[in-house]
């Protein structure tokens, strides 16, 4: 662990920032801590950071110090109403990578439009944590690989860009699946944390049209309703206009748009 003292400026009150743990960082003040900064690998390999302070000089400080121990390229996500946080990062040499929307998406049959929705002919919804591993992780692939010869893999929700293995199935107890005689058609990605989130919903670009997505999107919204959440929550790129479409067709709103910034 690197306790090294790091410290910017000519001031006699200049605010020290010291390593504290692994990915961890202090601003002192006068032996007061005035921010903190963290830094963690995603589960797709890439490098994000945070801070959380008392002040500019304090953010200025961890924003200097942590690049210079830290590999780039690094990462943060900010809320783009907050304009001073992103002001501050930009400040830290970070620019605008993507930006996503996120949608609050009522979970109520009657609401959204999709109680009498069904998958079509020859199609069945897989409930997640049933699904076949090996079937998911093929279907997973073969998405991933259309979606990259389209319209490219950035316009997919940035928590499923692929891992440095290529692998973005980071859990497979998380997904529900659209199965056919041949293989699965699509999958869908519920994720309960602090609140349900869908992390991903996608369908074979053959097999596109047919209300599959509708199928998955009806499947895993009862699912969440029947448990007692009203309310599920999104995100979509801002170019992916098909998405924003499904989403908005079930009455789905847009709440808030955060930057993901690079350096």
């Amino acid at each position: 662990m690197d306790t090294k003292p790091f410290t910017s400026g000519l001031s006699e009150n200049a605010v020290v920032v010291t390593r504290v743990a692994d990915g961890q960082w202090h601003a002192l003040d006068d032996d007061l801590v005035v921010g903190r900064g963290h830094a963690e690998h995603r589960p797709d390999g890439r490098l994000f950071v945070s801070i959380d302070a008392w002040h500019d000089a304090a953010f200025d400080r961890l924003a200097e110090a942590m690049p210079a121990q830290l590999p780039a390229p690094l990462y943060t996500v900010v809320d783009e109403a907050d304009v001073e946080l992103t002001a501050r990062w930009r400040r830290a040499g970070f620019t605008v990578r993507r930006r996503e929307w996120e949608y609050a998406v009522p979970t109520d049959p009657r609401v959204t439009g999709l109680d009498a929705v069904l998958p079509p002919s020859g199609v069945t919804i897989v409930p997640a944590g049933q699904a076949d591993e090996r079937l998911l992780r093929a279907v997973d692939r073969a998405i991933r690989e259309e979606v990259e010869a389209s319209v490219g893999w950035q316009s997919m929700p940035a928590e499923v860009i692929p891992r440095p293995e290529g692998d973005t199935v980071v859990d497979p107890s998380k997904y529900a699946v659209a199965a056919a005689p041949e293989g699965y058609l699509g999958l869908i990605r519920v994720v309960r944390v602090k609140r349900p989130r869908i992390g991903l919903v996608a369908v074979r670009a053959g097999e596109q049209r047919r209300g599959i997505a509708r199928a998955l999107l009806a499947h895993a919204l009862g699912t969440l309703h029947r448990s007692g959440s009203a309310v599920a929550w999104a995100e979509v790129h801002e170019s992916n206009q098909a998405a924003s479409a499904l989403f908005e067709g079930i009455g789905a709103r847009p709440m808030s748009s955060n930057l993901e910034l690079v350096r």
